[in-house]
């Protein structure tokens, strides 16, 4: 088999950090190649240095056997090689013919745009991977789904020899994943090669023809997938040995109301008559398909939306919840799903991020005490096990595992009751991930309670002690633990059936 890309001992190192330390490995033509490895590990600044935003330091990069020097985001991109982020670069009030051609609109410079031919091409290149949309579209109006095929064809039209996809299903619905995988088979079937990042190994085993595992900036194994097993994969991603990617959980008598929702109805998703109601020390999953108002309902509950109508409790006491502050003051607490824009002032200090929720704590009169507030986050750094070099670093500095850690921190001292944790592992590796668990385990042995919401459904019923099923906005099933059952809480989810 023919060699596309070969690394050979790249090392490239950042202040106080060797991020790659002589990386080596092939990536064969026409193949999907899996990169694994923790947050941290490297594979997003290899990718950087391959589309040039990072240059090395020392190696080399043959590509096609011809070796890259001094590459840059255009000669990159000239040789045939393109790079499908996490968020998408696309321009939303330009169609989508506009974007797959933007700054290439008109050709041998002329001033006017062939309109038809132009289109005509859009379409042709998104047929070439066995998908359909009108091109004249506007990219604003698409769906995750649809943005990722634009960003493929965009690639495309670079006449793309190798597309790297970092972290592609992140966002995606189990059917939008099968539409992936058939445009990547169709990739495939034209002799394009895909790098393909992700932390969720059921796609890797089946997706992936070979699979490089990487591990604080080295490479620990490159070999066919089929050759590792679940375990071993993981063994050599987080360097230790991981019995079960899911920490026991010891099973209590749950008695005490903590959290009662009833007839929670909104406006959003058409989300009506929600009633349900969480233990101390429980973990109470909500499972549904994407869209099926999960995160609308929480985000209600917390004040973040408005509700129609309904009514809350807390410890059976009914409370008044308008906004967060109120959801705040009656110890509840929300991990949003996007923990980048909505959990997290990426550009202040850990420190900072841990403090705000509960600045009366660490005040000293009109001042803020500063020796208690470092203390105080230090305190959560060791606790949580936060990787970083110190509190004063900037959460935009972290990895995605560890910027979800600085989430919980932060809600953590604000002593909440109830914790609302909408995707907390997403995108983060399965080291973080564990540790995630290991967490919630604590926080309910300490009495807390946790509202889940996760993609994944086997990971919903791996942590939580009862699940809640939500269709189309309304709760169409319960299920507690001795009953869980993977396929009937799949065809309740999609309305084919009800659970007690």
């Amino acid at each position: 088999m023919e060699k596309l890309l070969e690394i050979k001992n790249i090392t490239k190192t950042f202040p106080g950090v060797v991020a790659l330390d002589h990386v080596s490995f092939p990536i064969m033509r026409g193949q999907v190649h899996g990169l694994v490895g923790e947050n941290g590990a490297g594979k997003s600044t290899l990718m950087k240095i391959l589309c040039g935003v990072y240059e090395i330091d020392s190696g080399q990069i043959l590509f096609e056997g011809n070796e890259m020097t001094h590459i840059t985001p255009t000669s990159s991109q000239k040789a045939g090689i393109s790079i499908i982020f996490q968020e998408f670069n696309l321009l939303h009030t330009l169609s989508i013919a506009e974007n797959i051609f933007a700054n290439r609109l008109s050709k041998d410079n002329k001033k006017t745009v062939d309109w038809r031919q132009l289109n005509k091409r859009a379409e042709e290149i998104l047929a070439s991977i066995g998908y359909t949309l009108d091109v004249k579209r506007e990219v604003g109006t698409l769906s995750v789904a649809e943005s990722q095929m634009v960003e493929i064809a965009k690639a495309l039209s670079f006449n793309a020899k190798l597309i790297l996809m970092d972290e592609p299903s992140a966002t995606l619905t189990s059917k939008e994943l099968e539409t992936l995988f058939h445009v990547i088979d169709n990739l495939k079937k034209q002799n394009i090669t895909i790098v393909y990042i992700s932390h969720k190994l059921d796609e890797i085993f089946q997706l992936c023809d070979t699979t490089t595992v990487m591990r604080d900036g080295k490479v620990i194994d490159t070999k066919p997938t089929s050759q590792y097993t679940r375990d071993e994969l993981i063994h050599k991603m987080v360097g230790r040995t991981v019995d079960n990617e899911y920490p026991s959980r010891s099973q209590v008598e749950l008695k005490e109301e903590a959290l009662r929702v009833a007839n929670l109805t909104l406006k959003k998703k058409n989300v009506r008559d929600i009633n349900f109601s969480l233990k101390k020390g429980e973990i109470l999953g909500l499972v549904g398909l994407v869209g099926s108002g999960r995160t609308e309902i929480v985000r209600a509950i917390f004040g973040a939306d408005k509700r129609v109508s309904g009514e809350i409790y807390v410890k059976n006491n009914k409370v008044t919840i308008h906004t967060p502050r109120d959801a705040i003051k009656n110890k509840l607490a929300l991990l949003t799903e996007d923990r980048r824009n909505e959990g997290l002032f990426l550009k202040y200090s850990i420190k900072w991020n841990i403090s705000v929720t509960n600045l009366k704590k660490i005040k000293h009169g009109l001042f803020l005490h500063k020796k208690l507030e470092t203390d105080n986050a230090e305190k959560y750094v060791k606790d949580i096990n936060i990787k970083c070099t110190s509190s004063n670093q900037k959460v935009l500095n972290l990895s995605g595992g560890n910027q979800q850690k600085a989430v919980v921190s932060k809600w953590m001292f604000a002593k909440p009751d109830v914790l609302i944790m909408d995707e907390p592992t997403r995108g983060i590796d399965v080291g973080a991930k564990y540790e995630i668990y290991v967490l919630m385990n604590q926080l309910t042995e300490m009495g807390k309670s946790i509202l889940f919401i996760s993609s994944e459904i086997q990971e919903v019923l791996a942590v939580s002690d009862r699940v809640i099923v939500i269709h189309e906005g309304a709760v169409c099933g319960e299920f507690q633990k001795e009953e869980f059952d993977l396929d009937k809480i799949m065809k309740c989810a999609i309305g084919q059936e009800g659970g007690s």
